[in-house]
């Protein structure tokens, strides 16, 4: 695929489990994709914090086949997270309280995206001090963004 400057519309949906309690977020915005030939995909977007929507994060989610999604976030939370099936990794991941070193499995990878969007969905643990502390899993939706305007909007 060629790197142009399409829009695309981009949905997240994220859950996480902690001490058997789920908590759910949605996000819909406009962002940007990209697919190389060689099976890597790049998807880029704002997020805007729920409390202080002048407070925003750029993430960038890049997907290596089917293996391994590299989620980067900058601004008020960076954050570098290694998702790689089957593999335990070392994570860098800034809270307002300071940084800390995170562990991060992945037990799901499953990459459908294709050259003009798709879907991805990971399932992931996250451990602080070898304790688990949450399950977590996410789905993004990437379509292009048509002629018609979709609204943007974060929760």
């Amino acid at each position: 695929m060629e790197n142009n400057k399409k829009d695309y519309l981009i949905k997240v949906m994220g859950i996480q489990e902690v001490d058997n309690e789920k908590d759910q977020i949605e996000l819909t915005t406009i962002g940007s994709y990209i697919s190389k030939e060689n099976g890597h995909s790049f998807i880029g977007y704002k997020e805007y914090d729920e409390d202080d929507p002048t407070i925003s994060s750029n993430n960038l989610v890049k997907v290596e086949g089917d293996d391994r999604v590299t989620i980067i976030r900058n601004g008020g939370m960076q954050t570098r997270l290694i998702l790689e099936k089957g593999r335990r990794h070392q994570c860098h991941y800034r809270t307002p309280m300071g940084d800390l070193m995170i562990g991060v499995f992945a037990d799901t990878i499953q990459n459908d995206l294709s050259p003009i969007g798709g879907k991805l969905h990971v399932r992931y643990s996250l451990d602080f001090n070898n304790e688990h502390i949450s399950n977590n899993e996410f789905y993004i939706d990437v379509t292009e963004k048509g002629d018609t305007n979709a609204d943007t909007k974060h929760s």
